[in-house]
């Protein structure tokens, strides 16, 4: 798969994304579904957090790995793997966030996008 993905896809690599966090442990899984919000950057954000740099580190690998493995596709940009403090990884249609705890909780991106339409995963809590 390569650029703009069909929806059935979307959902395909969300689903593989969430397994790849659950296998790390990641706290507190959420997608935002964003196809609502007028001039989104992408169709939804997946958000997770864990308690240390390490783990943080851990679900990232996952997640690539994963994705990379059973959907084929690598991420277009990602940062913050330097300090593994908070890493994004875009998907284009999907975008990742892994925080550590204290920084998802200062940073607190479910209210600035309070519109978006939340679920929750079964996450180790």
């Amino acid at each position: 798969m390569s650029g703009k993905n069909t929806n059935d896809d979307t959902n395909f690599v969300l689903e593989n994304i969430i397994t790849a966090m659950q296998n790390k442990k990641a706290k507190s899984i959420i997608s935002m579904d964003l196809n609502k919000i007028q001039d989104s950057v992408t169709q939804y954000f997946v958000i997770c957090h864990a308690t240390s740099t390490t783990q943080v580190d851990a679900i990232y690998n996952s997640v690539i790995d994963e994705v990379q493995k059973i959907c084929g596709i690598k991420p277009s940009h990602r940062e913050g793997y330097e300090n593994s403090e908070w890493i994004l990884i875009d998907y284009f249609d999907i975008v990742v966030h892994i925080f550590r705890e204290d920084i998802r909780g200062f940073y607190k991106l479910e209210d600035l996008w309070a519109d978006a339409v939340l679920k929750n995963y079964d996450s180790d809590e």
